[in-house]
């Protein structure tokens, strides 16, 4: 299929448009340093609907943001612009733009949290490589891809989250080499139409994120790609904007093997998935209302027949005709953003997953822009989950996609705490703090405790145990970025996770030095 190739979106994007001048409708990196920006320009009177992410390029302020602004500066020799200010490779002519660049990620690290089951095991490293393309065929087409190849050894407790759920947070499936080694790959890509200037369709595979924070308990990135359909409009006044996405989602495993069939590999466990998105801009506030399906495809005797809701765009319609009890998911949310002032901005979400047991999640946060000084920012998040919000009696229909949540990458039935701290200085350096401090009724080793286990089958609803585990995480690190195109840099870090209780592993301390772009995000604060 088209969904899972980027090569072929390439290949398909030349087919559709070879005319016209320069256009901007690819998205923009779905990366938090890069949001920054955006952001940013959000907290001031803007028509920009930030709530539904990845954000086209011609729907976004990108003034002063990272990888858009112009550089003036001198750079004397061809090496040193390459190095400092441009793509790899680009290309512009006419109505035709292109770039082409490495991404990729040379990290050295020691674990210094030793345990007597692992102190073997203190060096830690990734080597990552890929590509990303990026092309403007004209004012109305725009694709791009990205690829990336990994090998690494992690700190044990990712490595134990890997194994157990066979996947790198957010990113690709595993496959085990040497004693701790993973490797893995994932690959993302789109082509993105805007026949007129309020419609846009793509077609691609990637992730989305809905909310204004850190976290978002409706729709996150934390998952691996998927492939979709998108299709947005936006009013010439820009006060409202519609999105729909229809997307097929799966879980990975031997235990989702489908039976082989003429197949020379079984297929794994697959759904159908639906989120509408409707976003009013009312100037310093910003509403939105958000309705996700997980349609179940697939029973005790194989595909179910298709149900033409699956492609219905009307947000509400699906909740009304499949409920909150029957086999499909439906989850129902608000999310809002109100600016304070020119440098502040309050935001929060509301998801309902069952009313009539009380199963919701909520979140609300603070973001504030040149803090005392420039380039100061501070973003203040609480979340919360109730036990069973995003389960279903199938554990497969549960809120998530290829084992890994669609929501808050810790899962559900927690409270969690996150500040994050950024200090830019002239451009080129970047310093980053984050403390998240977690509560969750469930084990250390995921083992399953009624209401906190995403991956669990919800039974009866009997409430949690009395057992709980509190996680404290708190990172920092020193950047220097050379090049804003691809945002690479250097980075010294340290990393420390503390679990109470705790089994072998899951404490840590990481200390890691890294050469490296940044166009994704990665959720390792788990």
């Amino acid at each position: 299929m088209p969904f899972h190739c980027p090569r072929i979106l390439v290949v398909a994007a030349w087919l559709l448009c070879l005319k016209g001048a320069v256009a901007q409708q690819n998205d923009v990196p779905l990366n938090r340093d890069i949001y920054y920006g955006i952001d940013r320009n959000g907290a001031r009177d803007s028509t920009m609907h930030t709530g539904m992410r990845p954000m086209i390029e011609s729907r976004a302020d990108l003034h002063g943001v990272m990888g858009f602004s112009p550089d003036s500066g001198r750079y004397y020799y061809w090496i040193t612009e390459k190095l400092f200010k441009e793509h790899l490779i680009q290309v512009k002519d006419g109505g035709f733009k292109l770039s082409v660049d490495p991404i990729f990620r040379f990290e050295l690290g020691r674990e210094l949290h030793q345990g007597p089951n692992y102190r073997d095991h203190v060096n830690l490293q990734q080597n990552s490589r890929g590509f990303r393309i990026a092309a403007d065929l004209g004012p109305t087409v725009s694709f791009q891809s990205m690829f990336m190849e990994n090998q690494a050894t992690y700190a044990p407790y990712l490595y134990y989250y890997a194994q157990a759920h066979g996947v790198v947070p957010g990113q690709g499936r595993i496959k085990v080499f040497n004693d701790m080694g993973l490797d893995f790959a994932w690959a993302t890509g789109n082509v993105s139409w805007t026949p007129r200037p309020w419609i846009n369709a793509q077609l691609g595979q990637g992730r989305h994120f809905v909310g204004n924070g850190y976290r978002s308990t409706l729709l996150s990135d934390n998952a691996m790609p998927y492939p979709y359909v998108k299709l947005s409009a936006l009013t010439n006044n820009k006060r409202f904007q519609y999105t729909a996405i229809f997307a097929k989602l799966q879980q990975v495993g031997d235990a989702n093997r489908l039976p082989t069939g003429d197949a020379g590999e079984s297929l794994f466990w697959w759904k159908r998935a639906t989120f509408l998105h409707l976003s009013a801009n009312l100037g310093p506030l910003q509403l939105a209302l958000f309705e996700g399906t997980m349609w179940k495809t697939i029973g005790p005797d194989g595909v179910l027949a298709f149900n033409p809701m699956q492609m219905n765009p009307v947000i509400g319609l699906n909740t009304a005709a499949n409920g909150f009890g029957g086999d499909n998911t439906q989850l129902l949310g608000l999310d809002a953003k109100c600016r304070i002032n020119n440098e502040a901005v309050l935001y929060g979400q509301y998801a309902l997953t069952d009313p009539g047991r009380g199963r919701y999640a909520w979140q609300v946060g603070l973001q504030w822009f040149d803090l005392f000084r420039k380039d100061i920012h501070l973003l203040a998040e609480f979340n919360q989950a109730t036990p069973y919000a995003y389960t279903k009696k199938d554990p497969r229909m549960s809120w998530t996609h290829n084992n890994q949540p669609l929501a808050s990458p810790v899962g559900t039935g927690y409270s969690e705490v996150v500040i994050l701290a950024d200090y830019r200085l002239k451009d080129r350096f970047w310093f980053q703090g984050e403390l998240s401090w977690l509560h969750h009724p469930e084990g250390p080793n995921a083992s399953g405790v009624p209401g906190g286990d995403i991956f669990a089958a919800t039974g009866s609803g009997d409430p949690p145990r009395d057992w709980d585990y509190k996680r404290l995480y708190a990172g920092v690190n020193a950047s220097y970025r050379m090049n804003p195109k691809t945002n690479m840099q250097f980075t010294l870090g340290y990393s420390m996770r503390d679990l109470t209780p705790a089994s072998v592993g899951q404490d840590s301390g990481w200390l890691y030095i890294a050469f490296h772009t940044g166009l994704f995000n990665r959720y390792y604060d788990i």
